[in-house]
C-alpha cells in the first residue's frame, strides 16, 4: 500500500528504526503512544545501547511535530521519509520505519501558518488539557498567542503551553533572519556536556556525532544534512590550517585516508565539542596527542 499524504509525528520523540522488524521488546517504550524515553534509556545497558549501532537497528528521531511522508506499510509500521533530514540515502529525505501510532494524519492535524515557538531549554514541559508532556530541545510549534509567562501552541495532540523562558518566538518560519556565528553555535552545543551519546539520537535526550552537529545548527537557522559524511560534501571548504569556532570537523578510519566515520565542532584553541560514542557522553577535549589528530581529514563551515 501507498500512501504519498503528509503525516506529522504526535509523540515527544519518535525513533526510526532501520526496518519494520529492527525493535526489540526492550524497545518498547520508545515506540508506545506516549513514549516514555528514560524508562527506556534506563533499561538500556551498555551492551543492548551499542546494539542500537552494531546491529544497524536504529537511524535517526523525529521530534514532536515534524513532518513526513509515508510511502509503504507494513502491519502496525509505516515507512517514511523526512524531508528535514537531507540524506544521500533517499533524495526525499531521511528513510525509515515508525510504529504507525506515533504518526497524525494531514486530515487529523494541519499545521497553522503562524510565527513558531522553538524550544530552547534542553527539555521543556509541554502543558496539556489533561496530561504534561516532556518535549526536546529544537521542538518547533506553530504559536497560537503569548502572554509574560506562557506560549501557548498548537501540536498534533492538541493546543498546550509552553513556559516563556523556555522558547524563543521565530516570526519566519524559514529562520532566514536568524542566522547565528560561530560562537554561537558552541554555546548551543555546550549545553549538552555529559549527555550520553545515543546512536540516531536527535534529541535532548541523546545525540549521536552528527545529530549533535545538525541540533546545533538547526538551532541557529542552519539546515545541515542528517549524516556526517553527507555533512563533509556541503558547505563552505575550510583548510585544516585556517579552522575557527564553529566549523566542523570530520574524522576517516586509516588516519584519515578512509570513509568519514566521526563529526565534531571546533571549539578553538586546539579543542573540540562533539558526543564521541556509545558509552560516552558530550565532551570538549584536546584534539592534540588523540587519535582524533591523526584522523582529521576534513573541515566544512555552514554558518
Amino acid at each position: 500500500m501507498i500512501d504519498k499524504k503528509t503525516y506529522y509525528v504526535c509523540v515527544a520523540v519518535a525513533t526510526v528504526w532501520t526496518s519494520y522488524d529492527s525493535c526489540r521488546e526492550i524497545d518498547d517504550n520508545a515506540t508506545s503512544v506516549p513514549v516514555k524515553l528514560d524508562k527506556w534509556l534506563e533499561q538500556l545497558t551498555y551492551t543492548r545501547r551499542l546494539e542500537l549501532c552494531e546491529k544497524n537497528l536504529v537511524q535517526t528521531q523525529l521530534l514532536l511535530g515534524e513532518e513526513v511522508y509515508v510511502t509503504e506499510r507494513k502491519g502496525k509500521w509505516a515507512k517514511i521519509v523526512i524531508p528535514s533530514q537531507f540524506s544521500s540515502k533517499d533524495e526525499r529525505g531521511y528513510p525509515g520505519w515508525v510504529p504507525s501510532h506515533q504518526l497524525i494524519s494531514q486530515a487529523e492535524y494541519s499545521p497553522l501558518n503562524k510565527p513558531t515557538a522553538v524550544v530552547t531549554a534542553a527539555i521543556a514541559t509541554l502543558q496539556l488539557a489533561e496530561e504534561a508532556l516532556q518535549i526536546s530541545y529544537q521542538t518547533q510549534l506553530p504559536l497560537l498567542k503569548e502572554d509574560k509567562e506562557w506560549l501557548e501552541v498548537q501540536t498534533p495532540v492538541g493546543s498546550g503551553k509552553i513556559k516563556r523562558q523556555d522558547a524563543v518566538v521565530i516570526e519566519d518560519r524559514n529562520r532566514k533572519a536568524t542566522k547565528g556565528t560561530g560562537d554561537v553555535i558552541i554555546a548551543a552545543g555546550e549545553q549538552f556536556l555529559n549527555l550520553p551519546y545515543l546512536w540516531g539520537g536527535m534529541s535532548a535526550w541523546g545525540y549521536d556525532c552528527s545529530g549533535f552537529a545538525y541540533a546545533t545548527h538547526k538551532a541557529n537557522g542552519y539546515l545541515i544534512p542528517r549524516d556526517a559524511t553527507d555533512q563533509a560534501r556541503r558547505g563552505k571548504e575550510v583548510g585544516l590550517d585556517s579552522i575557527q569556532p564553529g566549523d566542523l570537523l570530520f574524522f576517516a578510519h586509516e588516519k584519515g585516508e578512509g570513509s568519514i566515520h566521526h563529526v565534531g565542532i571546533y571549539y578553538g584553541k586546539g579543542k573540540m565539542l562533539h558526543s564521541p560514542k556509545t558509552g560516552k557522553t558530550v565532551e570538549l577535549i584536546e584534539l592534540k596527542g588523540t587519535l582524533y589528530e591523526e584522523e582529521l581529514c576534513a573541515a566544512r563551515r555552514y554558518y
